[in-house]
């Protein structure tokens, strides 16, 4: 039980990386505000993890959607200890092929997501709260045509430097899990393959990586946890790959 009593906020949490940190973090004994666009899948996700769990669909990039999912939260616990801004997109796109309505579908839900979800739960946040932020082990390698998503992830890798230093007075840090390579249903078709496609894809990826396998969901909440725990409390201004080691032995034929 090492979140009881606590209150969270997980965006995306719905699916994949986001729903595995909202049922772990009721097993330790927080109450999980989740957020997504499809309220069918959000419903399905309380339903599974069954108690001490609430849901708002919220489009992240909309302050004005994330102002409403604060007042929820307000009007409900009063406050919220800890803010997971988790909510991703992202796709293998060439340097020539990227479009404008590319280039503002990933900023707006990875950096604006970011910004906007913690921007508006900052009034209801007291003195030694905990921020997070999905980032992304991309953010230290050079994929090839995977800029667009790796510049938004570097944005929000910044923010961990800045909000560190400008909330030090308020005593809320501020840290962030760069996931390595952490197969989802989202995460396949998202970039354009198929389930079998995907499958081939991470059994190969597997043999690169020095902890001799792809990462899984639980990896990254697990992570999560510990951050939003007083176990942390030290713990401030960070980013930590959860990557099997693959960053530290990049570059690979990925």
């Amino acid at each position: 039980m090492r979140l009881k009593n606590k209150v969270a906020l997980i965006t995306g949490g719905g699916t994949g990386i986001g729903f595995e940190m909202a049922r772990q973090y009721v097993e330790e004994g927080a109450y999980v505000y989740i957020t997504g666009r499809r309220e069918a899948v959000l419903q399905e996700a309380a339903e599974k993890i069954g108690r001490n769990v609430g849901y708002l669909t919220a489009d992240v990039g909309s302050r004005m959607d994330m102002d409403r999912v604060a007042e929820k939260i307000k009007e409900e616990q009063g406050h919220v200890d800890i803010v997971i801004a988790n909510a991703g997109v992202g796709r293998y796109v060439s340097l020539t092929d990227v479009t404008t309505e590319e280039f503002d579908r990933v900023m707006h839900t990875n950096v604006l997501g970011s910004y906007f979800t913690v921007q508006a739960c900052l009034p209801l946040m007291p003195e030694g709260s905990t921020i997070i932020l999905n980032t992304s082990v991309t953010a230290s390698l050079g994929l090839k045509d995977f800029s667009l998503y790796i510049a938004a992830k570097s944005a929000e890798k910044s923010f961990i430097h800045t909000w560190t230093n400008e909330l030090r007075d308020r005593k809320i840090r501020v840290n962030a899990i760069a996931p390595g390579i952490i197969p989802t249903e989202a995460a396949g078709g998202e970039l354009g393959r198929t389930a079998e496609e995907e499958k081939e894809r991470q059994t190969y990826r597997s043999t690169l990586i020095p902890a001799g396998r792809v990462g899984h969901v639980r990896d990254i909440a697990n992570t999560a946890v510990f951050l939003g725990s007083d176990e942390s409390s030290y713990i401030n201004g960070v980013e930590i790959l959860v990557d099997g080691g693959l960053a530290a032995v990049y570059p690979v034929k990925l």
